[in-house]
């Protein structure tokens, strides 16, 4: 019965069986910060075949009665996004966005900023959500900060869980605890006219967030969809690897966390974030079934989400 559930709630999430609706989501990328293949892997077999290649994660938004797209995470693979998403719904402006919220300062989720700049884009005053430490550390720190001084980019302030509104959307900033090296780090509840989503790509551990006061169970009961941290599936995939301490929810870990659900709760769950070491990402792997049988999703590049008919 779960795989049943599970099955459906991929099937209605796909681009050729979702009618048009107002208000869209759509997945860009589904990869962890570097893609898929990874550098310096030179045996992954999705060198060979490129419909086993992933882009980094990310998602956006689309209202087509306003003509609005907002993007979450300005990843490498921007280029290619900023492409797919002119196929998904095209605008007649470049770069054609309204508003780029990052969730944190890790490469994966701000350094496609680089390609609005003066040596690429050159975009003009794009405006670029982001908390106090990220939005200083672009501010402070090059090549970043020449995006601000020549107008590419505008820093808009994020505050935690003060919602923005924008594109008929309400975005709200969390903070998750997840390595701050640079910035702190957030996952945004995405509001729709009609019905939500969670984006969360990164996150330290379930366990470290309740001792905080936030329950992820609670998070998922409040969206209609919930993308989240996949990194990896389970300890021992990096050969030679303890991993137990690695800063990332593994899914086999979420999987047994979430096994009281009801099925209406855990189809709502996509895995996103994968690791290049991640089985999932392989259609026909075994512990990619393994997760769809338990009545769990995983995030496909491509999928759609409509937040407002």
């Amino acid at each position: 019965m779960l795989s049943l559930i599970a099955s459906l709630a991929i099937a209605t999430l796909q681009p050729d069986t979702l009618p048009v609706c107002t208000v869209e989501l759509v997945v860009l990328g589904v990869a962890q910060d570097a893609g898929a293949p990874q550098i310096g892997n030179s045996d992954d077999p999705a060198w060979q075949d490129p419909s086993l290649r992933r882009l980094a994660s990310s998602v956006a938004v689309v209202n087509r009665q306003t003509g609005e797209r907002v993007l979450f995470d300005a990843t490498p693979d921007l280029r290619e996004q900023l492409y797919r998403l002119d196929q998904f719904m095209p605008v007649e402006t470049t770069p054609g966005l309204d508003g780029i919220f990052l969730t944190h300062g890790h490469m994966g989720h701000y350094t496609g900023l680089m390609f609005l700049g003066f040596e690429s884009m050159g975009a003009r005053d794009v405006p670029v959500y982001a908390m106090p430490d990220m939005a200083n550390f672009l501010f402070s720190n090059g090549p970043w900060e020449q995006l601000v001084r020549y107008d590419n980019i505008e820093l808009e302030p994020l505050e935690a869980s003060i919602g923005v509104e924008i594109a008929g959307l309400t975005v709200t900033p969390f903070l998750v605890p997840h390595r701050q090296e640079y910035t702190e780090v957030v996952g945004f509840s995405i509001d729709g006219p009609d019905r939500s989503a969670l984006f969360l790509p990164d996150i330290d551990s379930w366990e470290e967030w309740d001792e905080e006061g936030t329950r992820i169970e609670d998070m998922i009961a409040s969206v209609d969809v919930a993308y989240l941290d996949a990194t990896f599936f389970a300890n021992g995939e990096i050969p030679g690897r303890d991993m137990s301490g690695f800063p990332h929810p593994f899914i086999t870990h979420s999987m047994a966390r979430f096994a009281d659900l009801p099925a209406t709760e855990k189809a709502k769950v996509r895995f996103i974030h994968f690791n290049h070491t991640n089985p999932v990402r392989f259609p026909d792997s075994p512990e990619r079934q393994q997760v769809l049988d338990a009545g769990f999703g995983l995030a496909d590049e491509g999928e759609r989400y409509c937040l407002g008919d």
